[in-house]
């Protein structure tokens, strides 16, 4: 049996060893055991089902794996925390996303890592591989590019497309805020957030908070808050400073996180005890950062009632394996087109359900390895799609 929770140290040797060969294989879904079953499979036989596609193209969706088969989709531009490490560097990260599909969202995918960062290019290339694919997971793309990469692509193709590292990320965050919330008495409209970073992420965790009824968030950068009287904001944080910081704070971390309920880390700076020490009475601190949070769970927990990282040797990991499986076997399962913002709040509700009344300040969210995540995530977006229309 594994030891789904051992603590020892992972070993270069072990890593290596692990991936060696890649993580990915293809396998057969009929046996291939006699002249009969491969005419059946190839030719002959094959061709009656070619030609019935062609015919019928609604056959395709249900005689090729296609329609339930995941891109993992990068241009190695923004991988872990390694930066621009280029494509072939990215695939062991991909082909990792690929076995993640299959082991927690029963989902065939494969690793794709495109040697270009021309946002038109990729675009192109996926358009013409359209026939091949259901839904593409976009990953590891630098910001602000990332924004408009997906974009393009959720207009340009006629299935789901979803950049894990905005709403993956955002996903988790929702949930693990809900529960943080309710554990403190709090209720959403009445919560100050500070979200140290307006990449990917701190862009992604902003919109889906506002969707959820947070009213009360400011945003800071490497150049302090984010503000509306600021002349250096690209496009996507020029949109965010109008919707954020209505009170229009102006400094650095410190100063935004004076009396403020929550604090979501999701850059590589750095906080100050002192600047956490001045928020709220019974504070929430998502110190997200990886490997090193913005700061250390053992001084966050001196100022906060409920501490969460992105590390799994500290309670309350913010896991985007919880979501992303779930969210496109959902999407996948309803016929989905889209992947909507309502469809993202109830994947995030759907986890922080799974919890329920176990809720503690060690356990905001359930750990990945819970069988009731996917299932439960996967049926509520399927949920939220038919009442958005986006399976029209």
């Amino acid at each position: 049996m594994p030891d789904h929770h051992s603590t020892a140290p992972i070993t270069d040797e072990e890593v290596f060893a692990a991936h060696e060969g890649g993580k990915l294989t293809v396998e057969t879904t009929k046996p291939l055991d006699s002249k009969r079953a491969l005419s059946i499979a190839y030719t002959p036989g094959v061709a009656q089902v070619s030609r019935a596609i062609h015919h019928d193209l609604a056959k395709h969706a249900t005689h090729t794996w296609a329609s339930r088969l995941v891109v993992v989709l990068s241009d190695g531009t923004a991988v872990l925390g390694l930066g621009n490490i280029g494509a072939a560097a990215s695939l062991p990260v991909m082909e990792g996303k690929s076995a993640l599909f299959r082991e927690f969202g029963g989902l065939n995918s494969i690793p794709l890592v495109i040697d270009t960062t021309d946002v038109d290019e990729i675009v192109e290339t996926m358009v013409r591989l359209r026939p091949s694919f259901g839904a593409v997971n976009l990953e590891d793309v630098v910001a602000p590019r990332c924004f408009e990469l997906e974009q393009k692509l959720i207009e340009a193709l006629d299935c789901p497309v979803m950049h894990d590292d905005q709403h993956g990320t955002a996903v988790v965050v929702l949930a693990a805020l809900t529960n943080a919330a309710r554990l403190t008495g709090r209720s959403f409209a009445d919560t100050r957030v500070v979200i140290a970073g307006a990449g990917a992420a701190g862009i992604a965790v902003t919109d889906i908070l506002l969707e959820a009824g947070v009213e009360d968030i400011i945003l800071t950068d490497s150049q302090g808050t984010i503000h509306r009287d600021r002349d250096d904001l690209n496009e996507v944080k020029a949109r965010v400073a109008k919707t954020t910081n209505r009170n229009n704070i102006i400094g650095g971390i410190t100063e935004a996180l004076d009396g403020a309920d929550v604090f979501i880390g999701v850059s590589s700076s750095k906080v100050p005890e002192e600047a956490v020490a001045n928020m709220a009475e019974n504070a929430i601190i998502f110190a997200l950062s990886n490997p090193d949070p913005e700061i250390t769970p053992d001084v966050a927990a001196r100022h906060a009632a409920v501490v969460a990282t992105g590390r799994s040797d500290f309670p309350n990991q913010i896991n985007n394996v919880l979501a992303f499986p779930g969210i496109f076997r959902g999407a996948l399962d309803s016929g989905a087109r889209r992947i909507t913002p309502s469809m993202k709040v109830a994947a995030a509700t759907a986890i922080a359900d799974v919890v329920g009344e176990d809720l503690r300040a060690d356990y905001i969210v359930p750990s990945p390895l819970d069988d009731r995540v996917a299932a439960g995530v996967a049926q509520a977006v399927m949920n939220a799609a038919g009442e958005d229309g986006a399976t029209g």
